[in-house]
């Protein structure tokens, strides 16, 4: 193995050492010897560990792995390439240009610092923080590494939970309000409590009309497992509809004189605003469907198989109260309350558990 070796190029260090017979040579900014050393014996401290020198690295451009993310989407065609396209937008303004080796975890703490003062959401910064961790893995994984590391990526606190809900009056409305190709998606969401991008991708060879069937196959989802939803009379004679006078040379159920649907959220927030609800959003309806079915008496776990929720965390995100069901609880209670002092007047014993209970509110007047 050859040994590297320090010369000087005008006032400053260079340093010469060799991998794997490839010889690297860059200067060390500096006219002391010791510093000179020192760097020297980094290098050679690194191509004995295996590892690529650091000079490889600071050539990289942070411009670079946005475009090897970006890449990845496609090639592993991801549902959610414009999400991370526009997260991608805004993790440009901040370090487009820069290297990546300048990327590390003061500047990303100044971006984070600057979307906060442009009010931006937690859940929002965070998912452009994760495109940017992603991006970095990406390179760290590559074969040369594009990366020596990942910089540490601090996360935000976020509220997971949500407590919007759409109403049957409120989804009534919104139909009557949305314009008319939002309006049959607007009905499959809220019976069927499935992503937005789910029902914007379901194609008429994924709907069997015949049997009342919608199906998605494993790898056609979010958490990649099949999923089948029974329709309801409603759905049914939308998407029967729908299927008659669909375009024969479209596959998708849902768009726009034969073209994909893409964003609406303005259409969204002008009909939420014309029916005096503002701040609703579309995941609102998924919120809703679930709720709604556990309320009908589905067992959690088909209503988990219906909503597409794989975990039971992230499900009882979704499966919570609304104020209408805390005023039915007071309701109960103070139903129950005057059972209990009218047994109690009567000189009987309260009830011991719910069993008692349900046979005192049948044999109390």
């Amino acid at each position: 193995m050859k040994m590297g070796c320090i010369y000087r190029r005008g006032k400053n260090y260079w340093i010469k050492y060799y991998r794997h017979g490839k010889q690297f040579a860059e200067s060390t900014h500096t006219d002391k010897m010791e510093v000179a050393k020192r760097t020297l014996k980094m290098r050679e401290g690194e191509i004995a560990q295996g590892k690529l020198p650091s000079i490889c690295f600071e050539k990289v451009k942070f411009d670079e792995l946005m475009d090897d993310y970006i890449s990845d989407y496609k090639i592993n065609h991801r549902r959610s390439l414009a999400k991370a396209e526009r997260c991608v937008k805004f993790l440009k303004k901040e370090f487009e240009g820069m290297r990546a080796t300048e990327v590390n975890t003061p500047a990303i703490k100044r971006y984070i610092e600057k979307r906060l003062s442009a009010k931006k959401a937690n859940a929002t910064i965070n998912r452009e923080l994760a495109a940017l961790k992603k991006a970095f893995n990406i390179a760290a994984r590559c074969t040369p590494p594009r990366v020596a590391h990942v910089p540490y990526i601090p996360m935000l606190k976020e509220d997971n939970v949500r407590k919007g809900f759409i109403e049957h009056e409120n989804y009534i409305a919104l139909r009557t309000a949305l314009p008319d190709h939002l309006k049959p998606i607007l009905t499959f969401a809220y019976f069927s409590g499935w992503r937005k991008s789910e029902i914007l991708n379901l194609k008429w060879n994924q709907v069997n009309l015949r049997d009342g069937i919608v199906r998605l196959e494993t790898g056609e989802t979010k958490n990649n497992e099949g999923r089948t939803l029974y329709m309801e009379p409603d759905l049914w004679d939308m998407l029967k509809h729908l299927h008659k006078n669909r375009r024969m040379d479209c596959f998708l159920v849902f768009n726009v004189k034969g073209k994909v649907i893409g964003d609406f959220r303005k259409s969204w927030e002008t009909a939420c605003s014309a029916i005096g609800k503002s701040g609703l959003l579309f995941h609102d309806l998924r919120r809703s469907a679930i709720r709604n079915m556990v309320r009908a008496g589905v067992p959690e776990r088909v209503a988990m198989a219906i909503s597409g929720h794989k975990t039971r965390s992230v499900f009882d995100r979704y499966n919570i109260v609304s104020q209408d069901d805390l005023k039915e609880a007071a309701v109960k209670r103070q139903q129950f309350a005057a059972q209990q002092a009218v047994r109690l007047q009567n000189g009987y014993n309260l009830p011991q558990n719910e069993k008692e209970a349900a046979m005192l509110k049948v044999a109390t007047p």
